[in-house]
């Protein structure tokens, strides 16, 4: 029964600051970003929160996988599931820095580094359970996507720079 608990709790995880970083920002989106200029190819608002929650579903279970396979937190999960946590943090700091701080130089460098630890952390993965790292490509496919739309609004925008 309290594998049942670990799966929900492994699973919702992610979500909780994606939520937090939305409910904290929330203002910012039609006040400021709507006014940014944006490719033609930027996502409809509507759609980020859809992708989001798969994708915070998909890569919470795979981190309950690979828990689960390591055998909980021992020494052997220090690597797959540190760097799983360091990009979660950097995941959900991208919302304060862009939206909560307007700092476009922030949360371009945070996504860039953003990028780096998910891709490492899908590679420390791959070894562990291929379910868990499959189930990051379209995190990071939707990543790809993320980081190229901060560089456009970062290079579009200059005005809007802060250090």
């Amino acid at each position: 029964g309290r594998m049942w608990a670990y799966t929900v709790g492994f699973t919702v995880l992610p979500h909780v600051g994606g939520f937090l970083g939305w409910f904290l920002n929330r203002k910012e989106i039609p006040a400021w970003y709507e006014k940014l200029k944006k490719p033609s190819w930027c996502p409809s608002r509507r759609m980020f929160p859809v992708a989001w929650t798969m994708l915070y579903t998909g890569m919470g279970y795979a981190s309950y996988l690979v828990w689960n396979d390591l055998g909980g937190c021992g020494s052997k999960a220090i690597v797959p599931l540190g760097l799983y946590g360091a990009q979660l943090a950097l995941n959900w700091a991208w919302p304060p820095l862009f939206f909560g701080a307007r700092n476009l130089n922030m949360a371009l460098i945070d996504i860039l580094c953003l990028d780096g630890l998910a891709i490492g952390t899908l590679c420390s993965w791959y070894r562990i359970n291929r379910l868990a790292a499959l189930l990051l490509l379209p995190y990071l496919g939707w990543l790809a996507m993320a980081t190229c739309l901060t560089i456009r609004i970062w290079k579009d925008n200059p005005q809007q720079k802060n250090d």
